[in-house]
């Protein structure tokens, strides 16, 4: 009977320490969306300093990770997590897919407090490797620092072969940021909390997944970034 007990016992406790572990999980990832929607509206609060609208408007998908330093990434080699949304074939953005980066250069000094990061990918080569689930970022013509201000310079090259464009923000300021031998990966755990099952990467990235209640704020920034590029970009060329 004591044994019986024992066991039962145990059973609760590892049930009550499992709900308790996806609570945190939950909270903490929908704090990182939340986080993600406040970059992504420092985004088109400062045009003249931020992501060129006509970059904004060709991007196939947007991927953002907030807080990457303040997550220890550069300190013990710990990772960042974020979110990644990418164009449908309906034209509609999709459901978020987690993700999870690190490992490689990052161009940042050690001691910056602060920095976001956000990924652009802008052709179907880079939309492919996205939906793999994992993949590295090599530097050799797949990823470069994206180009800033209202307008993308004539002489800058990110409409030829590059895959990704990435950028930094630190206390509200945009910059292009080296990103080299990074590995970018599915968050199955972030995934899980938000979603309450297992989701392939590519059928949320590729519009299979519908989008949940918790993540809609984050869907809307990014098609409102998006269409407000668009506008902003319409408006000039008609003057």
């Amino acid at each position: 009977m004591k044994k019986l007990m024992s066991v039962l016992l145990m059973g609760f406790i590892g049930l009550f320490g499992t709900m308790a572990w996806a609570g945190s999980a939950r909270q903490d990832t929908e704090a990182r969306l939340q986080s993600s929607v406040d970059v992504l509206h420092s985004i088109m609060g400062a045009p003249d300093k931020g992501i060129p609208e006509e970059v904004l408007t060709s991007a196939k998908c947007i991927m953002v990770v907030p807080n990457l330093i303040k997550g220890g990434f550069i300190f013990g080699g710990k990772h960042g997590r974020g979110i990644a949304s990418c164009r449908t074939s309906a034209g509609n953005w999709s459901a978020p897919a987690f993700v999870s980066i690190g490992g490689g250069s990052w161009g940042l000094q050690i001691g910056v407090e602060g920095v976001d990061l956000v990924v652009l990918v802008m052709n179907d080569q880079g939309f492919q490797h996205l939906l793999s689930s994992k993949f590295a970022l090599t530097g050799e013509g797949s990823v470069a620092a994206g180009p800033v201000g209202r307008h993308a310079s004539a002489g800058t090259d990110w409409k030829m072969n590059t895959e990704m464009l990435t950028y930094s923000r630190s206390k509200g300021v945009f910059a292009g940021l080296t990103l080299e031998g990074a590995v970018v990966e599915q968050d199955n755990d972030s995934t899980h909390a938000i979603y309450g099952r297992h989701m392939e990467f590519g059928n949320i990235l590729s519009g299979k997944a519908s989008t949940p209640k918790s993540a809609y704020a984050f869907v809307k920034a990014v098609s409102d970034a998006g269409q407000k590029a668009k506008s902003a970009e319409v408006k000039e060329d008609n003057k």
